[in-house]
Order: structure tokens, then C-alpha cells, then sequence
């Protein structure tokens, strides 16, 4: 049997045991990460799938997998053989996950998850979904913990100290900065959980992601306390006493469910239901009053200030000298035949790390030849890989983190003779970059408001792509960030809503693709 086919079936074994009709696993850590650790990828564990976006939904006799247009390719591939059905979002006749929920679970059943990987307004979705239906949401029990016996262990990689000469401001100025609006809100206590504000708060980085530069913690601020919840062997004495110093007291990292039970229901908590797990919300005393809102602290991130500016062109320059290098010496060493995917992807990487303010990769490298590419997020492995060969596009999406900032560039290259139908493709979609590139709007514009710049050129020709326009970029830190977004179809929600109007400061990547599956893709960033 399919080893996920036998790890559902024992999936399905703990649901039966613990009464559960139905068991939801999300791709989510306990903080609503966009990336996940190995400790937290149990859909990928269950499924077989391994793309970064996804939801699988078990019942007693099937299981489905959703996932978003940009791995729809990848999804059918990976769960050939594996019992899992793919459930394309977003295209005509498949149901939501909601809509499935809402279908499949019988009357008075029990929906089955772990609270801590579902976030606040998910929770209060599948409350609102199941009261209908007179359904349970069990929301105490990791099932997939039961059963995965070779589980990695959570990360704890060093912490250490971003500089005010990289970050621009002192961590005392930035928490001086959320107190405000905490005093404008009339909030008392603010629980974070979302990885990237805490280290941008405290100016600290780590490595708890592979490629995002968070670590793993938990914050309550209060008007004069500032706890600070993390894996304290990860800590180092010196980074320990920097922050005591600054009047942040740390705490073991799960301590915080229990510290959140003795909040004083008369205080008002502050916090935002996208990303604070349903479990610690659930964790707080009934009758507490609630403030829901964006994090301040990722308002303030998204602007990026004039030094963190500063430093981004100096970024930007040292990562393009390497997409230069490596560039030159794809061209020059494809007519050889000695090039695959993988080779060209650690020669990437190998150029970029040279320069010694580059820290890591800012995401896997995707490099993709061919009919490869037309996956968006293809990411080639040393034994399964393609050979480059002297006719047609490569591709490569790659990015750093530097001391200077985080980068993200597309490149879409010719290796040698390309058709005429190619060779319009990719101007279709230049065209569209380089009027996003050289726009001007009047402020209050979203990017809704301009996704039509980059898209245009392709619908005049009846031709679009499945993924977003565009995306906030982080400073050292996710290379997907908020809160805006550029993207046609209107979502105001989650942590990069594009009805969020673009501000000076705002970090954002421009980039448009076109891809025909089993031929070719081009995307330019």
C-alpha cells in the first residue's frame, strides 16, 4: 500500500476513536505561518503533497487535498496513487473547504482539528458553519502527532540581534510606537503570535523557518510589561541580556496558554484573529472584552523606514551583481550539456553567498526549464531534475537576506532559439511589468486599483495567469509580507489584503506570468 494511503488509514483509526466524523488539516504552525517548520508539516506527512499552500480534509471514507492555482500541477502529480483527491480552489463546480464541511458532515457530527493550527477567525467560521448542522468542533487533540513517530523536533536555532544601524529604529522606539495605538484602541494587553512582528518588534532575528529569518515565540505587551515567550535554550546569554536590559522578561514558550487563562477579564486584549491561534484565544478568560485588528506592528513593518530604504538599493545592487554572474555563466556553460536544473540552482545560490552581508536564500530557489516551469513553484532536486538544454526559456525565481534587506527577482531567460509564439508571450508579459514598473496613481490607490497595468497586455490577447501581481516584501525577514497586495480579485481579509492603499516605504514585488502547461513559463519580477 501507498505509505499515505496506509498513514490516512491510520488517520481515519484515531478519528473513530476519538469520535470524529470529519478531521481538518491545515498547512499552518501554531502562529499562522505562511512557511512551516518540518515539526508542523503533517499535511505534507499525510498527503504527499509538499507545496507551501494547502488544506486536507479527511472523512471516514476519503480524503481531499485544496490547493490555489499556482500548484495545481504539482498537486496532481504528487497525489497520483495516494487516495488523496485534488480539490482545485477557485475553479467552476469545486467546493470551498467550507462548502465540503458544510455538505459531508452529518447532522450532530464532530469536526476534528488542532486549535493551535486554525486561526482565531477560522475557528469562529467552523463555530458559525457547525451550529446549523448541531456538529462539535474538537479542537484539543493533534491527531497527526499520534501517528507520525519520526516527527522532527521543533526548531530552535540562535537568536540573534539585528542592529539599529540594519533596522533603523530601536526596539524601544518601535514598542513605544504600538503602546500608542494599543492607548488609542483602549486596549490594555496585546497578545501576538505572528513570528514576523514579534522579531521586527525586538529587533532580534532567527532561523526557525527554513528562509524566513523568525523565531519561534509568543508576545504579551502590556502599558509597562513586555513578555516575551520563546525556547529559552535557543537564546544566547548575550542576546538574553540585551533584551532583560531593555525590560523584556522571556518565558518558556508554551507557558503562554497558561498565562493567558490568568488575564483579568475587566482588561481589554487586543489582537488579530488571522494570526492568534483559536487555542490561545479559546485560552482566555470568558467575559474578556476584545479588541480585533491588524497587528500595529506589521502596519509599521510594511513602511518600511528611510534607513531600512537606504539599505534595500544596497541589497538590491549585491543581489543583482549575482543574478549577473550567474546569468553570464548559464549562457555560457548551457551549449556544453553539463547543466540540469539542480546544478544551475546551486550555482545560483553559490553566487549570492560569496558576498558576505548575504545571511541565506530568502526562499528555494525555483528553477525550472521547459515544460517545467509552467509549474509556478517548481523547485528542482538533485535526482529529479531537468538538463538544460541549448533551445527555449529558463526560468529562476531566487532571493536573498542580507543585512540589507530581502530580495525577489524573476528572471525568465533565452538558452537558445525560441518560436515566434514564445518570443510574443514573453513581450506580453514585459509589457505588463514595465507599466506596473513605471506607473503613477494618485494616493488612496489599492492594488486592485492597478493590477489591470500588468494584466492588460495579456487579456487583450485573451491570455492571464493564476497567481497574484504582487506582494509586500520584508527587511531580513519573510519575503511574503503585508499588509498590501496587488491582485485583481478583491480580498480585504488575512494578513495581505489589496484594498489596503499603497504607502511610501511599501516594499512590493511586480511580477507577471504566463504559463501553458506542458510547453513553457515566463514570469519577470
Amino acid at each position: 500500500m501507498n505509505a499515505n494511503r496506509e498513514r490516512i488509514a491510520k488517520l481515519q483509526q484515531e478519528m473513530k476513536a476519538e469520535g470524529m466524523d470529519m478531521y481538518l488539516v491545515p498547512t499552518a504552525d501554531f502562529h499562522q505561518s505562511e512557511y512551516v517548520g518540518d515539526y508542523f508539516k503533517a499535511r505534507a506527512w499525510l498527503s504527499g503533497f509538499t507545496g507551501s499552500a494547502g488544506t486536507l480534509v479527511v472523512t471516514q471514507d476519503q480524503a481531499c487535498l485544496w490547493t490555489d492555482g499556482r500548484y495545481f500541477i504539482q498537486a496532481a502529480k504528487q497525489l497520483e496513487d495516494t487516495g488523496v483527491s485534488l480539490m482545485k480552489m477557485g475553479e467552476e463546480g469545486v467546493p470551498t473547504v467550507d462548502a465540503f464541511i458544510r455538505e459531508n458532515l452529518p447532522e450532530k457530527g464532530c469536526l476534528g482539528c488542532d486549535g493551535r493550527t486554525i486561526s482565531v477567525s477560522e475557528g469562529k467560521e467552523y463555530e458559525k458553519l457547525l451550529d446549523g448542522k448541531e456538529a462539535v468542533l474538537k479542537c484539543g487533540v493533534d491527531l497527526a502527532g499520534k501517528i507520525w513517530t519520526d516527527r522532527p523536533e521543533m526548531s530552535r536555532e540562535p537568536v540573534y540581534v539585528l542592529d539599529v544601524k540594519y533596522a533603523g529604529k530601536s526596539r524601544e522606539e518601535k514598542i513605544a510606537q504600538v503602546r500608542e495605538e494599543m492607548e488609542k484602541a483602549g486596549a490594555d494587553i496585546h497578545v501576538l503570535s505572528s513570528l514576523d512582528d514579534i522579531v521586527w518588534l525586538l529587533n532580534i532575528r532567527g532561523n526557525d523557518i527554513e528562509y524566513n529569518p523568525v523565531v519561534l515565540s509568543y508576545m504579551i505587551l502590556t502599558m509597562d510589561q513586555v513578555h516575551f515567550y520563546v525556547q529559552e535554550e535557543a537564546v544566547p546569554s548575550e542576546v538574553r541580556k540585551e533584551l532583560e536590559e531593555a525590560g523584556v522578561a522571556l518565558h518558556p514558550y508554551f507557558q503562554v496558554y497558561e498565562d493567558v487563562k490568568k488575564i483579568d477579564p475587566a482588561r481589554k486584549v487586543m489582537l488579530e484573529e488571522t494570526c492568534t491561534n483559536y487555542t490561545l484565544y479559546k485560552n482566555i478568560p470568558q467575559g474578556t472584552e476584545f479588541v480585533f485588528r491588524a497587528n500595529p506592528a506589521a502596519i509599521f513593518k510594511g513602511n518600511k523606514n528611510a534607513v531600512e530604504m537606504e539599505n534595500l538599493k544596497i541589497a538590491h545592487i549585491k543581489d543583482a551583481r549575482a543574478m549577473c554572474r550567474f546569468i553570464y555563466w548559464l549562457k555560457k556553460n548551457v551549449p556544453g550539456g553539463e547543466v540540469t536544473e539542480y546544478s544551475a540552482s546551486m550555482k545560483s545560490r553559490e553566487f549570492r553567498m560569496e558576498d558576505p552581508d548575504c545571511l541565506d536564500l530568502s526562499f528555494e530557489t525555483i528553477c525550472a526549464y521547459g515544460p517545467n516551469a509552467a509549474m509556478c513553484h517548481y523547485a528542482p532536486t538533485e535526482n529529479n531534475c531537468a538538463k538544460v538544454e541549448p533551445k527555449g526559456f529558463f526560468l529562476i525565481d531566487s532571493g536573498g537576506q542580507y543585512w540589507q534587506g530581502t530580495t525577489d527577482i524573476t528572471r525568465t531567460i533565452a538558452v537558445g532559439e525560441l518560436t515566434q509564439e514564445q518570443k510574443e508571450h514573453f513581450t506580453l508579459v514585459l509589457q505588463g511589468h514595465i507599466r506596473m514598473a513605471m506607473a503613477r496613481f494618485q494616493y488612496g490607490c489599492s492594488g486592485a486599483n492597478l493590477d489591470i497595468l500588468v494584466r492588460g497586455p495579456l487579456w487583450e490577447h485573451g491570455l492571464d495567469f493564476n497567481h497574484g501581481t504582487g506582494h509586500g516584501v520584508g527587511y531580513l525577514l519573510n519575503v511574503h509580507e503585508g499588509p498590501q497586495n496587488i491582485n485583481w480579485k478583491i480580498r480585504s481579509g488575512g494578513r495581505r489584503g489589496n484594498a489596503t492603499p499603497l504607502e511610501e516605504g511599501m516594499l512590493t514585488s511586480d511580477e507577471p506570468g504566463l504559463y501553458l502547461e506542458g510547453e513553457y513559463g515566463i514570469r519577470t519580477e
